[in-house]
């Protein structure tokens, strides 16, 4: 809304930090007094009507804080950070609360991590969906290469060959699909980078899989080769016979 905007007291930009990739690069420093001087014609969190106080009356006046609603506090040693933590709580003379950002954010990655488990569990459905086409569809595929089956058993090909060639193929499929996911995620990190900095101030880390997502990937591509070890299965169970059978 365009009365919060305090478009009648300009400030004046003297400076710009260093990029951080974070979300204080979309803020705004001032001084406390800069924080007085927009409010000194505001009350209850609201301007009060009729008071239009200029920017020119305002440097006349004194904008010494008389009270301060937040503070951070940076410790030396770690060590006193609960004790000062407890002595902050237990001051009487002011109602006070001082909070550790740490614990706060462990709260809230807690919060989080429900739905990042239940995003894992989802993602675990599609691999299991996706592997599950992939054996539907080379069993599928699998009754016209009977013959071929057959004149590989024929010409000495080992039971190992016959039960490897399904299975491979199964994993090759597997490990394409894999690779092509990281290179789109790769790439779609790559596009929108710029625009999430520009827009939120984060810049997103494009940084190499970890060793528990290599771990990952590299469970994905097993599971892979063991389905397609069923359609390898019903593949060296056909005889020779049936295999060299011209079906009219």
């Amino acid at each position: 809304m365009s009365f919060i905007e305090h478009e009648d007291k300009p400030f004046r930009v003297v400076g710009i930090l260093e990029k951080t990739g974070t979300p204080v690069d979309r803020t705004v420093h001032v001084g406390l007094e800069g924080i007085e001087a927009i409010h000194v014609d505001w009350q209850s969190g609201m301007p009060m009507p009729g008071e239009n106080i200029t920017a020119d009356e305002v440097r006349q006046m004194d904008l010494t804080p008389k009270s301060i609603t937040a503070a951070l506090v940076g410790l030396k040693s770690k060590l006193a950070t609960f004790q000062l933590q407890r002595a902050i709580n237990e001051y009487r003379q002011e109602p006070l609360s001082a909070i550790m950002p740490g614990a706060a954010l462990q709260e809230l990655w807690s919060l989080v991590g429900t739905a990042e488990t239940a995003l894992a569990v989802v993602s675990m459905m599609v691999v299991a969906t996706a592997l599950l086409g992939m054996v539907t569809m080379i069993l599928t595929t699998l009754n016209e290469r009977r013959r071929e089956m057959a004149i590989l058993r024929s010409v000495g090909a080992r039971p190992t060959t016959v039960l490897g060639l399904p299975a491979t193929e199964a994993g090759l499929l597997t490990l394409a699909g894999v690779a092509l996911g990281v290179a789109m995620l790769y790439g779609v990190l790559l596009v929108l980078r710029p625009w999430v900095d520009a827009t939120y101030g984060i810049t997103l880390a494009i940084d190499p899989p970890t060793a528990r997502e290599w771990l990952m990937l590299g469970g994905i591509v097993v599971a892979g080769f063991l389905a397609g070890l069923l359609p390898a299965l019903r593949a060296y169970r056909m005889s020779l016979a049936d295999g060299m059978t011209v079906r009219t």
